[in-house]
């Protein structure tokens, strides 16, 4: 038995006392984020090139707004998706999306990365194989990307929005969500996940480009939470066609625990 099948079979969402956390913990990673901001104005700047950024299920651009405004001041030319909440996956709003790729694309002129949240990082990560040629780097936080739907406390009221076999399935896509895009991919996940069991959220793809980054997180707090912000500045501003595995600062390494992901 394979470890991905394994990990398949023992699918559950996470435990209720960490969902019951997350509120409180992800307002305490904010006040975080906004204590260290003149601090994070020194992190890996960027070299213009286009960032769209994907907010969760249920969310909107305003969720992701600080950390845009931050890679704004990074130096990326950077977006959100402009669609309002995060609730239906059908083909208009996968259009809709690739619309969004291509629009910052063209602008830029060059390939763009696509930071997803949770939902956002799984369709991050089938925008990348849908136009692969116009993405450079994907990056998803705390997203479900398992093919199991277990793995994710918010599987019911996801299924009664969407149905249990959404629309843009039965076109296709998204039928094979644990296959990595063919683009380097990196899943920032936290054990503590209150939403998203975390194993869910692991990459099992055997590819040197293709990698894990466990940070001290909540769910609902990623998008804020310093070290995951460090990891997302540290990812992008990597040159094109140079990408290298994740290593933290000697300082920063309880930030980032070295643990093997099973």
């Amino acid at each position: 038995m394979t470890t991905a099948t394994a990990a398949q079979i023992d699918a559950r969402p996470p435990s209720r006392l960490l969902t019951l956390a997350e509120p409180g913990r992800a307002m305490s990673e904010l006040a975080s984020f906004y204590a260290l901001r003149p601090l994070m104005n020194a992190l890996p700047r960027g070299d213009g090139h286009g960032v769209l950024v994907l907010p969760g299920f249920m969310a909107s651009d305003y969720s992701t707004a600080p950390l845009r405004r931050l890679l704004c001041d990074l130096g990326y030319d950077c977006a959100g998706w402009n669609l309002g909440r995060n609730v239906r996956v059908d083909q208009a709003r996968i259009e809709a999306m690739m619309a969004c790729v291509d629009e910052v694309h063209d602008r830029t002129g060059r390939p763009i990365s696509i930071v997803g949240w949770s939902l956002g990082g799984v369709f991050a990560r089938e925008l990348a194989k849908l136009s692969p040629d116009k993405v450079r780097l994907v990056i998803s936080l705390g997203s479900p990307i398992s093919d199991d739907r277990n793995h994710t406390n918010a599987r019911r009221l996801f299924e009664y929005l969407n149905g249990r076999e959404p629309e843009v399935m039965k076109g296709g896509n998204f039928q094979k969500l644990a296959e990595a895009p063919p683009v380097p991919t990196t899943s920032i996940l936290t054990r503590s996940d209150g939403v998203v069991h975390w194993r869910g959220s692991v990459q099992r793809c055997g590819r040197e480009d293709c990698e894990n980054i466990e940070v001290l997180a909540s769910h609902c707090g990623l998008g804020v939470n310093p070290a995951a912000v460090y990891a997302i500045a540290d990812r992008l501003a990597q040159a094109e066609g140079e990408w290298k595995p994740f290593s933290a600062p000697l300082w920063a390494r309880l930030l980032f625990p070295q643990r093997a992901l099973q």
